[in-house]
């Protein structure tokens, strides 16, 4: 397969100098925006694929009616962090 360029960008003379000071031994710049721009590629599949899975799960609570409430798991929270709190506060105490 062929390859293809990405679009050249421009950016600060101070920032070019930042990115220069970060490279590895022996990495190119080009080598370092393919890497970044791949890392970047995959992160957004990754959360594309992770808010999908959560919508689906979304709407199966929500079909099957078996979701808890919101203000039930926020009572729940708070009372093991005043739980928590009482503990450290006995520990020093």
């Amino acid at each position: 397969m062929k390859t293809a360029t990405l679009p050249p960008i421009r950016v600060a003379p101070d920032f070019r100098l930042e990115l220069e000071g970060v490279l590895e031994q022996g990495e190119s710049l080009s080598q370092f925006v393919e890497n970044a721009v791949r890392t970047t590629v995959a992160k957004r599949k990754n959360q594309a694929e992770f808010i999908r899975r959560g919508i689906v799960a979304i709407e199966a609570t929500k079909r099957d009616g078996s979701g808890v409430p919101a203000d039930q798991v926020v009572a729940k929270l708070e009372a093991k962090l005043a739980d928590a709190r009482q503990v450290l506060a006995q520990r020093k105490g």
